[in-house]
């Protein structure tokens, strides 16, 4: 796994932690809270994380000014539950959302959220202004959700990037024409204009990443048209994980085509979040603004010989471009530290519980019993103060089938839907990075698979609601008819 699984920080910059005597010093004023929450944009992609060709100049800022923390990860592999386990602090098994809700079925409408506790209100409760620019993805973009004070979304779905945009207003159908990034960081930046002294919330989610990877600017695109792409590896699809809807074309010049704006919609993004930011410092704001910029989940881009994310293969994949996402955090008047990277294991419920930290809530006992996250703050993490992982394995969920990544290994579950049912898998990721073999039916790993097994069967005792959880799909309203769960039954 990139980064390496240990769970201590790592000062890339010869930086020093802040001290014990720092900490007793820290500001009494509430932070502001910013969260660029983007789609489908996959760790590797971005200058602060190593790659070699593409332009993100504002998140390597962000990067440099804070943490960058190389084993982010997902709890699930495609949107819609991946968002609602930031949203509410929970896995998918809790909150009930297992895949992408799709836009033009009646899914749409269904409450998805209905009775959860939601981070924005939350903060709203504790006196922040909140809003959301962009995708919310939980179900009913059109309406403002509980624990928005400004909510400026779309009116059916995300697309397209370019031309004739619906949007939501508050509610309000409204239609602009023009490239979707720039209306939306007008937005944010209308929010913040329009705000008084209270802190602010406010979660901006991006879309350029996700496909139809078409459509963004030519002054962007005119950007790689040199480009290489040599951070990506030439794979094959391989038929121990199963089959994919989204293979890799055999026509060189479509694959350049895609992958150019595939990495000029990265850059898209980082333009209109430096738009942003430079608000923010201009203001004065941007030095007590806990300021985020994660992913809900990864994408391949030609790795593995496929594209997209965990949904492109038939049983759904975890592979790690499909789970690992980027979380760069900084917070100067917070004392979170500046040009350190972390290899501290976290994911979106983590985040959850660190923005409540940072924002000085506390749940009651009846709130944290109803919540019950597995999320942990990792805020004392951030400002150089404690080096104690959180935890030492990797979980994720996508439907009827569980990962756990523990070591250098990871296991796949796979669980019957309608009496349909894959083949578990197991991988050696320090000698078979690519996961290539699957090694679960041999002897030498049953005390392993066993041992991984029980962690799994354990985490989920702890997290899950009967009625939602990801095994009895069968009995709960459809996301999609397009989950690789419900395909899987026509092969």
């Amino acid at each position: 796994m990139a980064g390496g699984l240990a769970g201590g920080m790592v000062t890339s910059y010869g930086k020093a932690f802040a001290t014990g005597e720092q900490a007793q010093t820290r500001p009494r004023e509430r932070p502001n809270i910013l969260v660029f929450f983007s789609d489908d944009h996959g760790r590797w992609l971005q200058q602060a994380y190593g790659n070699s060709e593409v332009k993100t100049p504002a998140m390597k800022r962000l990067a440099q000014q804070g943490v960058k923390l190389t084993n982010a990860y997902t709890t699930s592999p495609v949107c819609s539950p991946a968002r609602a386990s930031f949203f509410t602090g929970r896995m998918p098994s809790q909150h009930g959302i297992h895949d992408w809700i799709e836009e033009r079925q009646a899914a749409y409408k269904y409450p998805w959220l209905q009775g959860e506790i939601i981070l924005p209100e939350l903060l709203q409760a504790a006196g922040y202004r909140t809003g959301l620019v962009g995708k919310w993805h939980c179900g009913a973009e059109r309406v403002p959700h509980k624990g928005f004070d400004f909510w400026f979304s779309y009116w059916v779905s995300q697309y397209p990037h370019a031309g004739t945009q619906n949007f939501s207003d508050q509610g309000q159908h409204v239609m602009i024409e023009g490239f979707q990034a720039p209306l939306l960081s007008a937005q944010a930046l209308r929010f913040l204009q329009e705000g008084g002294d209270e802190p602010f919330f406010l979660f901006v989610g991006f879309t350029d990443t996700h496909s139809p990877h078409r459509s963004m600017p030519e002054g962007l695109l005119a950007e790689y048209e040199s480009a290489t792409f040599c951070d990506i590896p030439k794979e094959n699809f391989l038929p121990v994980h199963g089959v994919t809807q989204c293979p890799v074309s055999n026509r060189p010049e479509v694959e350049a085509d895609k992958l150019r704006q595939y990495y000029a919609a990265a850059s898209s993004i980082d333009r209109e979040m430096g738009k942003i930011l430079d608000w923010l410092e201009v203001a004065g704001k941007l030095d007590n603004t806990f300021v985020v910029y994660t992913s809900d989940h990864g994408l391949n881009a030609g790795h593995h010989g496929i594209w997209e994310k965990g949904n492109a293969t038939i049983p759904q994949n975890f592979f790690e471009e499909s789970i690992a996402v980027p979380c760069t955090i900084s917070w100067p008047a917070g004392e979170v530290c500046s040009n350190i990277e972390s290899s501290l294991i976290v994911n979106h419920c983590d985040l959850f519980a660190t923005l409540l930290d940072a924002a000085g809530v506390q749940l009651d006992d009846d709130r944290a019993q109803k919540i019950n996250s597995p999320g942990r703050s990792y805020l004392s993490h951030l400002r150089g103060l404690s080096e104690t992982p959180l935890r030492e394995d990797i979980i994720c969920e996508y439907g009827n089938a569980r990962m756990i990544v523990s070591g250098k290994h990871k296991l796949i579950l796979r669980f019957p839907f309608k009496n349909k049912k894959f083949d578990h898998e197991l991988y050696d990721l320090q000698q078979d990075p690519r996961e290539t073999t699957n090694i679960f039916s041999q002897k030498s790993e049953s005390l392993r698979i066993q041992q991984m097994s029980e962690r799994v069967h354990k985490f989920f005792s702890n997290y899950h609601d009967p009625s939602k959880d990801g095994l009895s799909l069968e009995c709960q309203p459809e996301a999609t008819p397009q989950s690789p769960w419900v395909l899987a039954l026509s092969l």
